[in-house]
């Protein structure tokens, strides 16, 4: 367990801008800082970062919350483990102790097999530096291939021995890790979902075996630094008539090849810096480019490009150059990959090495200063890249012209951005010699075809969507309502439409109080008592005295639960509402707090929508401006029950009952009497 004091200094020391920078690249808006959301296919930025609320808060898919909930929400951990890592990242010492076997079991299996990967890791360094064979055959690939030892330690590179007595299982074994986290159990259903790091294998006979036996290894990092799985090439010596060369961890809970990317643990700081990436294939691609001083780089690792890797390089730059090594089946292949990359917004530009050289071949043959002129130099656009490629086989070919014009229109109409669409369009036609108004046609075109088919796969994931949220579908009240979604969300459209009006104002009434209890909760208002006597009480307080004297509960439970918690609270020692609620474990509340106290848009936005005529200048006091927002909320009250009545007035059943008419209308007439007194205790004005 970590102790109450360690937590605070944790608390203390973290700034949710530093933790978010570590996964998102952010820019300054502001007073806040913006960038695209971790959480959700972003492509444009709508995470904010707010340094002054040491919070965050994505406002299209609602995620975010303080440096230790967003580290829970991106690393999917467990509280203590974001405490962890953020002790880390601030030099905080956390003492820890040895994990008894009982304690072991007990961990989640995806924290098992993390521990169990890094364990692994530092098993593998040792057999490359510290033993005979590892020297011998290991760490002389690497020397052969020209790299430094500040590389090959940047990269934590290993060596897994060719032994038939699997030196690795039994060590792992001996240490007290369990077998089923060496192994790995597939998850029919989803691989993503499979148990076991897969480090090692039963055999025909039933005999656990290391996987990697007789490879040099290649840790796989999270974006955080935490070891994932694992990439091992079997050394040329012995590649004759083995038929995989490579081999990665096997799908699991913690590591998905789709999901990852080698080397962007190492490139992140650089890849913000430069606000560029290079995109290559290999492992040695990435450590060959790092030690030529090209430190923004990371690899597919063979993989066809995933949209899941292209977020990951999104969240740090919107610019990307892909490497190719001059083979041209390779390059054809790879164009689906670049059409991905332009359907997420980046901009791509491309490089193709000469005489079919990859980045490690290329920078052996040429100095660090050299390689890095070559690659400024000879990056161009796609458009150009792709053009050139393919008229050189389409050349005196009507037909392959044709392909050739068809396959330009694809990638163009990938393109979110209007403007950019349109430059591209003009470039083509140019290089093309053909006419802007053909290509331009044609990329529209495409695009209908493209937004139809997003339409249809929209409409099946929507129809998915509904089949899981029926009873929401079901709510007809705003109670059901707001049990049933976030209070941010708006009522269902099966109420009718006056009744749905009227809902909404509620919301807004409550909304305001809620906004101003968390800008101003704790703070001490002078009210007289019933003696006669003047005593302090937080604002809270008021809001919830006035609101129980007149037996009312707000409608929304959300907002009831933090009038609540701030009258339980306002009294503690150094209690600050904002404070309070942006740190509230229930991640409802600390986002709707963060969204109340980072909206600075003064409170009369409202009453300006209503046409008020008069604006008081001076900003009023707590007091007043509860009153003058109780007063909105009762007379909300009134007017429901108003309609409530004018409803009743209306129906056949009434008409036909004098007694009952006379007196629904001397209870109308009553509400409007309410409504005029209370309209002038409130005053029509705007409060700033």
């Amino acid at each position: 367990m970590i102790d109450q004091l360690t937590i605070e200094k944790i608390r203390d020391a973290a700034r949710i801008e530093e933790v978010v920078a570590d996964f998102v690249t952010l820019k300054r808006a502001g007073v806040n800082l913006k960038g695209l959301c971790p959480f959700h296919d972003d492509r444009t930025p709508s995470f904010i970062v707010s340094p002054a609320k040491n919070y965050c808060k994505c406002f299209a898919c609602g995620e975010g919350g303080n440096p230790v909930t967003f580290i829970m929400k991106h690393e999917n951990v467990s509280y203590v483990e974001a405490l962890r890592y953020l002790a880390k990242k601030y030099g905080i010492e956390i003492e820890e102790r040895s994990l008894t076997p009982e304690e072991t079991q007990r961990n989640d299996d995806r924290e098992s097999m993390f521990i169990l990967n890094e364990w692994a890791n530092k098993w593998f360094q040792h057999q490359l530096r510290d033993t005979a064979d590892g020297q011998a055959i290991g760490l002389s690939y690497f020397r052969g291939r020209g790299f430094r030892d500040d590389i090959l330690e940047k990269f934590q590179v290993g060596y897994c021995p060719n032994s038939r007595s699997n030196p690795m299982t039994a060590d792992a074994l001996a240490a007290g890790y369990q077998e089923r986290f060496l192994t790995n159990t597939p998850n029919e259903q989803d691989t993503r979902q499979s148990v076991g790091t897969g480090l090692s294998f039963k055999n025909a006979k039933g005999e656990l075996r290391d996987r990697f036996f007789g490879r040099v290894m290649w840790p796989i990092f999270t974006i955080s630094g935490r070891v994932a799985g694992f990439g091992g090439r079997v050394l040329d010596a012995a590649t004759k008539g083995v038929n995989i060369k490579y081999q990665n961890s096997p799908e699991s809970i913690v590591y998905s090849k789709r999901h990852e990317l080698y080397g962007l643990y190492q490139a992140k700081q650089a890849i913000s810096k430069n606000d560029s990436c290079y995109l290559v294939e290999g492992y040695t691609d990435v450590m060959a480019m790092h030690q030529a001083g090209v430190e923004n780089v990371v690899a597919s690792s063979g993989t066809a490009l995933t949209d899941e890797q292209i977020r990951l390089i999104h969240r740090l730059t919107n610019n990307i150059v892909v490497i190719y090594d001059g083979d041209a089946a390779g390059i054809k292949a790879s164009q689906r990959g670049i059409d991905m990359l332009l359907r997420q917004g980046m901009n791509v530009r491309l490089l193709l090495l000469p005489d079919g050289d990859d980045p490690d071949s290329f920078s052996r043959k040429h100095s660090a200063e050299d390689f890095q002129k070559y690659l400024k130099e000879n990056q161009v656009d796609f458009i150009k890249f792709k053009t050139n490629l393919l008229m050189e086989e389409a050349k005196g070919d009507p037909v392959a012209m044709s392909k050739l014009v068809g396959n330009i229109v694809q990638s163009i109409a990938e393109i979110p951005d209007e403007i950019t669409r349109s430059l591209y369009i003009r470039e083509s036609a140019t290089m093309m010699n053909l006419q802007e108004v053909l290509i331009g046609n044609a990329v529209n075109k495409q695009r209908n075809t493209n937004n139809e088919e997003w339409r249809r796969q929209k409409e099946r994931e929507q129809l998915r969507e509904e089949q899981r949220q029926q009873p929401l579908n079901n709510a007809n009240t705003l109670e059901e309502i707001a049990n049933l979604q976030s209070p941010t969300t708006a009522p269902s459209t099966a109420i009718e439409p006056k009744q749905r009006l009227q809902e909404q104002r509620f919301y807004q009434k409550e909304l305001e109080l809620i906004r101003t209890l968390m800008r101003m909760g704790e703070q001490n208002v002078e009210v007289t008592a019933a003696d006669g006597s003047t005593i302090l009480i937080c604002v809270a307080e008021v809001i919830d005295d006035i609101l129980a004297d007149e037996n009312i509960t707000l409608r929304h439970p959300l907002f009831q639960k933090i009038l609540t918690e701030a009258v339980a609270h306002c009294h503690d020692e150094g209690f600050v509402a904002e404070t309070f609620f942006l740190n509230y474990p229930d991640d409802k509340i600390s986002s709707l707090a963060f969204d109340l106290v980072t909206d600075k848009e003064q409170l009369s936005k409202m009453h300006e929508r209503g046409k008020s005529k008069y604006v008081i200048e001076e900003p009023p006091s707590p007091y007043d401006l509860v009153i003058h927002l109780l007063f909105d909320y009762k007379l909300e009250l009134i007017k429901e029950q108003e309609l409530a009545v004018m409803k009743l007035l209306s129906s056949p059943e009434t008409a036909q009952d004098e007694t009952r008419y006379q007196e629904l209308a001397g209870k109308l007439m009553e509400l409007k009497v309410q409504e005029k007194e209370l309209s002038k205790l409130r005053g029509d004005r705007v409060i700033v």
